[in-house]
């Protein structure tokens, strides 16, 4: 009895401390870069929330998230992402030639997958005055597979807006094969233990490289997620994934680090393994 309690009282806390975390405006974004697999251009970057605690610092998302899910703060939550990503779009946009037009992926929870995201997107886009190109949204596969019937209407009408949707965490559903063809979806993001144990399991290569070839298939480009080693980015590139992210080439920056990445526009993909290949 007394652990549930000790546990109520603190989803109860942390649910108060949430709401003083809006109204306080304590949330951050930070920004990953998304490299492309070609050249090491950067195609765009993740945004990912980061609560800025008065007293614990900074804190991520897996500790808040599920709370805000429960409570329904997270539609709060997401909007004020939505919006504090396309603040810092309109920023960019100023700063960086249209040549290399940059865009900003935003990770859409279940609970917001309501009929209004598409007014709310056209809205916060028309304030900024940014063309629908620059914001992707990410779903997640099990999202996805969960809300078939409701969220396919509302991703049509998304894609209808020319807003691009990116799958998150594909491959740790099951179902989703035959369904993925009709959802109108631009890129599959492998997921991160996928992708961590690629080099040294075989059924982990199999898993990554029937997802590539799957996404070509249907003619969407993939993004292999959590790509730390330079083995796991030479493994990659044989299996032909266009894109990546991951500590290899940056953790997630606060929005002025990225400015200085952004500004060079590319990372070196030459790296030291492959100079050691391209010697033999």
């Amino acid at each position: 009895g007394l652990g549930v309690k000790r546990e109520l009282r603190n989803e109860l806390q942390l649910e108060t401390e949430l709401r003083q975390a809006i109204n306080h405006h304590q949330f951050v974004l930070h920004y990953q870069p998304i490299i492309s697999m070609h050249d090491g251009s950067i195609k765009g970057v993740e945004a990912l929330i980061r609560w800025q605690h008065p007293h614990q610092g900074l804190i991520l998302p897996n500790e808040f998230i599920d709370t805000a899910e429960e409570t329904g703060l997270i539609v709060p939550i997401g909007e004020w992402v939505i919006r504090e990503a396309c603040r810092q779009l309109m920023k960019w946009k100023k700063y960086f030639p249209a040549d290399r037009p940059i865009s900003v992926s935003v990770n859409i929870s279940s609970k917001q997958l309501l009929p209004h995201l598409s007014s709310l997107i056209g809205r916060v886009l028309h304030d900024y005055n940014l063309g629908p190109e620059m914001l992707i949204l990410e779903i997640t596969e099990s999202m996805l597979m969960e809300n078939a019937e409701q969220v396919s209407p509302l991703l049509r009408t998304l894609k209808d807006m020319n807003i691009k949707l990116h799958i998150d965490d594909f491959g740790t559903g099951y179902s989703s094969l035959s369904y993925l063809h009709k959802f109108p979806v631009d890129v599959l993001k492998i997921d991160r233990n996928f992708v961590r144990r690629v080099e040294t399991n075989e059924d982990n290569l199999k898993i990554v490289k029937a997802i590539i070839s799957l996404a070509h298939s249907l003619n969407m480009d993939v993004i292999a997620e959590g790509v730390e080693t330079e083995s796991q980015l030479a493994k990659l590139r044989e299996l032909d994934c266009g894109y990546m992210q991951g500590y290899l080439f940056s953790k997630p920056l606060n929005s002025d680090d990225i400015d200085g990445l952004l500004r060079k526009g590319k990372v070196d993909l030459i790296t030291h393994y492959t100079r050691m290949s391209l010697k033999r």
